[in-house]
């Protein structure tokens, strides 16, 4: 059985506003350490208490999953700033550095002369569904 401090593996299909977004099984069970917060709140929740062979189904909301979307995450920067700034759209995802910190965010808008950029996490504010396969629990 799930509890605190069980090896879990799990196949698992995400799916988003009907649309699948992720899926264990073309790469083989997720494995995690339950409580050790390396996967969603609300998933992990959903799984404390089942065992090895279980399969369930649950919708977890933004709040118990990647949050909810927090308008301040947004930044307005000059294009000048932007390398191939003429490559760019909204919806593309775009990574930096500076220093020690790494970064992703999607382009939310582009004006004449800004690029706003989007630092919440791609899922934040929807709810997620999962169909899950518990594989092994140790």
């Amino acid at each position: 059985m799930i509890k605190e401090g069980s090896k879990v593996a799990i196949h698992y299909k995400l799916t988003v506003e009907g649309k699948v977004e992720d899926s264990s099984m073309q790469r083989g069970p997720l494995e995690y350490t339950q409580g050790a917060g390396q996967i969603i709140t609300g998933l992990e929740k959903a799984l404390a208490g089942h065992k090895a062979g279980d399969k369930i189904s649950v919708d977890i909301p933004a709040k118990e999953a990647y949050g909810e979307v927090n308008p301040e995450a947004k930044r307005r920067i000059p294009k000048t700033a932007v390398n191939e700034v003429h490559k760019l759209k909204v919806g593309d995802v775009v990574g930096a550095s500076n220093g020690q910190h790494s970064f992703r965010a999607v382009v939310s808008a582009i004006t004449e002369q800004e690029v706003e950029l989007d630092f919440n996490h791609p899922l934040a504010g929807k709810e997620l569904h999962f169909d899950v396969e518990i594989v092994e629990v140790k």
